[in-house]
């Protein structure tokens, strides 16, 4: 049995994870990994996970942390030049959902409302009949993210909450998406307004959101994870934007589609 497996599948497990899910340890969490002794797992690390470091800015870290939010070097995640292209803002694996006209929306097995995920029923009535793409990190990933669409951003929102694992459970799958602390922040588009949330994870010690006043352009660099799996997701308005045949045809057989920064990943209304 996996570690998810155990704390999501069994009494024992949940029973811990009411501690381990709690802000206070992910914040311990991101201490200890910004410790310089912490530095000791990073070789462990890029060899048990297979991370090619070729395009790193640097090789020489001064904790786990420092390794964790490396930046590659430019050039390394090409943006798609075409205007009409919505580009990935991570890597990451894909799935993209309907948004229903009631406003809901399934993932892994669990219904959401999108007023539930936002908080905001007034805001979330402008998104019914639109797409929901979630894209999900996992530790090994690359886990700096852009913004996806010229634009100008809004006021963004904090909802605190825990920190659930965003890995796929074969059973006692969490409503994570109600339950973790996130934030989204809307951009007005020439394509409608889009929203782009962050989601922590267990682990994930601090969501960290770069400064950007007035227009921002696609692929400028938005902000960062720190350790741990964690999720990137997109709201778009009814007929803005419709994903790539391949990630639509995978999606709706409930499987998700390796995207990196930058890529196409759809097409927008132009």
């Amino acid at each position: 049995m996996s570690a998810a497996g155990f704390l999501y599948g069994t009494a024992p497990g949940r029973f811990l994870l009411r501690g381990l899910t709690r802000p206070w340890f992910s914040r311990l969490g991101g201490w200890v990994l910004d410790r310089r002794i912490s530095a000791l797992a990073v070789k462990p690390f890029i060899r048990a996970h297979g991370i090619d470091m070729t395009d790193c800015e640097k090789h020489s870290f001064t904790s786990f942390n420092d390794f964790f939010t490396r930046r590659l070097v430019p050039g390394a995640r090409p943006v798609d030049a075409d205007p009409a292209a919505l580009v990935s803002p991570c890597d990451g694996r894909l799935t993209v959902w309907p948004i229903e006209a009631d406003g809901r929306f399934p993932v892994k097995g669990v219904g959401y409302t999108l007023g539930e995920l936002l908080r905001d029923q007034a805001l979330a009535e402008r998104f019914r009949g639109g797409r929901l793409w979630l894209f999900r990190l996992s530790p090994e990933h690359y886990h700096r993210y852009i913004w996806p669409a010229d634009g100008i951003p809004g006021e963004t929102v904090r909802i605190p909450g825990v920190y659930h694992t965003v890995q796929p459970l074969e059973k006692g799958q969490r409503a994570v998406y109600r339950e973790n602390t996130r934030q989204f922040c809307p951009i007005d588009t020439a394509f409608g307004t889009l929203l782009m949330m962050e989601v922590g994870a267990l682990l994930v010690g601090r969501i960290v959101d770069l400064s950007a006043e007035g227009p921002v352009k696609r692929g400028q660099e938005k902000g960062y994870f720190a350790f741990g799996g964690s999720t990137v997701i997109l709201i778009t308005e009814k007929d803005a934007a419709a994903p790539r045949p391949d990630i639509a045809a995978a999606s709706a057989d409930g499987r998700e589609t390796d995207v990196l920064q930058g890529q196409r990943v759809g097409t927008v209304k132009t």
